[in-house]
């Protein structure tokens, strides 16, 4: 028979790409890691590594094999739903994780309103950036996560994760209070295309949108500062260093001297929810999405 525990870390040397970095996802040492590998390779009669330059690679053999154990964890999945089908009622602990611009809009209210409809259930929120969101979807440290949509994340094929669409956030120019876009209700960005910019730093999703969403109106932007945090750009925006794009869910610091204005063309990033592939009706789960669902459609208003 085979160890489901074995083929767990032929998954994550598939997912993390080379046994050192499963190994420590999996809390393993990469010879204990490798062992399993070795073993389950002599259970099955196939090779499941082969040599690639200085590392591996999985043979066709382990591509065949993930595909069943993908399909094996959705069952995993499926039978402890089945096992609590009689205890329909949200109980014992859910973990969330999400972009820190979901915390304060989302995921506090959806924990707090959980903790008041549902006595036995107990919610833990983290803040999580996207690559990270996956990696602990899949190593089931959370449960569930709200996580921005980008060309990096799996495809919404993957059959280890079940990504559905949530909510559109726009992005919003700002500009400090006395500039002479200000007070615009709506602003093409052409109009700020000469203008010194505030962006996220070159290796963040928002960053990409940003661009996107200049190219589109025709310009480059002279990027001068970078900030990753929000309220940090805004700060820089208020002290008159540039202008920049912020998303509307990103809750900035009360009376800055800032103006946010809505830009023509409607640049967006798609915020999505995520679960394990078989895990979107347990009762815990869907209790909580079933609140995002009802509280993105207020932050979309």
């Amino acid at each position: 028979m085979i160890d489901l525990r074995r083929l767990h870390v032929l998954r994550a040397v598939a997912h993390y790409g080379t046994v050192t970095a499963a190994a420590r996802a999996l809390h393993f040492t990469p010879s204990a890691a490798s062992q399993q590998i070795r073993q389950l390779a002599r259970d099955l009669g196939v090779d499941l590594l082969e040599p690639q330059g200085r590392g591996v690679r999985l043979t066709p053999a382990a591509e065949s094999l993930l595909a069943h154990a993908d399909a094996i964890q959705v069952r995993w999945e499926q039978a402890e739903l089945d096992l609590r089908a009689d205890r329909g009622e949200p109980a014992g602990p859910l973990r969330v994780g999400g972009l820190p611009v979901s915390v304060p809009v989302l995921l506090a209210p959806m924990a707090v309103r959980l903790r008041e409809r549902h006595r036995r259930l107990t919610v833990s929120v983290r803040e999580t950036g996207v690559p990270d969101s996956f990696d602990l979807l899949f190593e089931g440290e959370i449960d569930l996560a709200v996580v921005e949509a980008t060309p990096h994340n799996p495809p919404v094929g993957d059959p280890r994760y079940d990504q559905q669409p949530l909510l559109d956030d726009p992005f919003d120019l700002v500009v400090p209070a006395d500039h002479p876009l200000a007070g615009r209700d709506l602003v093409d960005l052409a109009d700020a295309a000469r203008e010194d910019w505030v962006a996220p730093f070159s290796d963040s999703p928002c960053r990409t949108h940003v661009m996107s969403a200049c190219g589109a109106a025709g310009f480059t932007p002279s990027v001068v500062h970078q900030a990753q945090d929000w309220n940090v750009t805004a700060h820089l925006v208020a002290h008159g260093l540039g202008v920049a794009l912020i998303p509307r869910l990103a809750h900035l610091t009360p009376d800055l001297p800032i103006t946010r204005m809505r830009c023509a063309g409607n640049p967006h990033r798609k915020l999505l929810t995520c679960t394990r592939a078989g895990a979107r009706q347990r009762p815990a789960v869907a209790a909580a999405l079933g609140v995002l669902r009802d509280l993105a459609l207020t932050a979309a208003a």
